[in-house]
């Protein structure tokens, strides 16, 4: 199981997470708004609103969500950062490696 941050307009962020768990790249996908990101793009500053997206994903998706992140994001160079998980409720964490690519679960885990 791997987390995804994935910084995105406000007004993206509950489409791209729609999205994804539509597609069955991630099990879960936490929208969390409100943030500012301070950043340097282009040789200028940037202070931007934005919302954070905390995707659970599968390792089998990985490459496939970050290609389609990439694809439907309006930014040129989306943020998509990959990052293990080393613990956590097995329970959980073999709910979200059962979703992949074509598999049917419903409900909540």
């Amino acid at each position: 199981m791997k987390i995804a941050f994935v910084t995105t307009p406000p007004d993206e962020a509950e489409g791209l997470a729609k999205r994804a768990v539509e597609s069955s790249l991630a099990a879960c996908v936490n929208v969390i708004p409100g943030i500012t990101s301070h950043y340097r793009w282009q040789d200028e500053l940037h202070a931007d609103r934005e919302s954070l997206l905390m995707a659970k994903v599968a390792e089998d998706c990985v490459e496939e969500f970050v290609a389609s992140i990439r694809d439907w994001h309006s930014y040129t160079c989306p943020e998509v950062i990959i990052t293990d998980v080393i613990g956590g409720n097995p329970d959980y964490i073999s709910w979200v490696e059962s979703v992949d690519k074509g598999s049917s679960q419903d409900g909540k885990p």
